[in-house]
């Protein structure tokens, strides 16, 4: 028997082996880097979505003719933990309603009207706040051609209101059909999710808010 014929075989042997695996090893290591890859892109997408962005879809005609049902918008959800809201601004939030034991949660987006510490009365659809007329070139220009104030507003007087320094008041933009802080009054801060700044759909439509 050679021996070292012996040797040079098994040597051979485990070159041929090492060789047939490495398609295996790569397609492995590939197989990781996508993997991580995705699990990267997932995690950074529920960061932005959680803490920074959130697209929302409208609907209902509430805040007609600055949106429509089936409109996008996305929300800043950093927006007020690094500043302050200001009139005018549109907000989404959270309203929660009980019902028995449990809590429905709705969000809905309306346009702040009166800020806390404000007061903030509606008389024959004009809304003034403290004590004077607000102006609103935001409302659609049927709300005042129309000559019976029930059709202009739902809420044609509402007794002046104190806002607290936590509260914001908020309404729709299209005042006849809009449920709003002049049914359900008004809502604590810590319930806005975000600012709405951009209308992303349709393309058609899109515009900063």
């Amino acid at each position: 028997m050679n021996l070292e014929d012996d040797v040079d075989n098994s040597s051979n042997f485990k070159v041929q082996n090492t060789k047939s695996l490495k398609p295996i090893f790569s397609a492995v290591k590939a197989s990781l880097e996508w993997f991580s890859v995705i699990g990267i892109a997932v995690t950074v997408a529920i960061f932005i979505r959680v803490f920074l962005l959130q697209q929302f879809y409208i609907s209902g005609p509430s805040m007609e003719t600055t949106m429509f049902t089936d409109n996008r918008v996305l929300v800043n959800k950093l927006a007020y933990r690094i500043g302050e809201i200001d009139r005018g601004d549109i907000v989404v939030f959270d309203r929660a309603i009980t019902n028995g034991n449990d809590i429905q949660h709705d969000d809905l987006i309306k346009r702040v009207i009166a800020l806390g510490g404000e007061t903030i009365a509606i008389t024959k659809c004009v809304v003034y706040i403290n004590g004077v007329e607000l102006a609103e070139p935001y409302l659609p220009r049927r709300d005042t051609e129309m000559i019976d104030p029930q059709d202009r507003c739902s809420t044609v007087d509402l007794p002046e209101l104190k806002i607290e320094d936590d509260e914001i008041f908020l309404m729709g933009d299209n005042r006849p059909q809009s449920f709003d802080s002049r049914m359900f009054g008004p809502i604590k801060k810590n319930l806005i999710i975000g600012q709405a700044f951009v209308l992303l759909w349709p393309p058609s439509a899109w515009a900063t808010l």
